[in-house]
């Protein structure tokens, strides 16, 4: 492939990519949900929503089956103080541009889910608008 299609391409999502982007964008939605050390049902709805709802539930990824391991890596990096590197890691995995355009407004869903809205999770928001957005 000729420099000047790679480069167009670089950044779309491709299938062997795909549910390594999906698990970092559901990261990404949890510690949204866990920045303020609560979570809710509705919050957690939203997430499994919008999951359903952007087509990544697929053969080999499904947001059901990778909530408890997603949970564990959010829960590890809030009680380290290793969010930032988390973030670092959200950011290299998604190389989408239309995931990466969505993300922030998928996390601003989430935090207003429970209609409560703190100063962690304010912000979380505006570190997620400043790299994704």
């Amino acid at each position: 492939m000729n420099q000047r299609l790679k480069d167009l391409y670089v950044h779309v999502s491709v299938h062997a990519t795909a549910d390594r982007e999906h698990e970092a964008a559901v990261e990404l939605l949890l510690l949204t949900m866990m920045a303020d050390h609560h979570f809710s049902d509705a919050e957690l709805e939203e997430i499994r929503s919008i999951s359903q709802d952007s087509g990544w539930e697929t053969q080999t990824f499904s947001f059901d089956q990778y909530l408890g391991s997603a949970m564990a890596k959010v829960r590890d990096a809030m009680s380290d103080d290793t969010v930032d590197e988390l973030l670092d890691d959200i950011d290299e995995r998604v190389t989408s541009s239309v995931l990466r355009a969505a993300l922030f407004s998928a996390a601003r869903d989430v935090a207003g889910a429970d209609h409560e809205l703190d100063l962690s999770e304010e912000t979380l928001l505006g570190q997620i608008a400043a790299r994704f957005g």
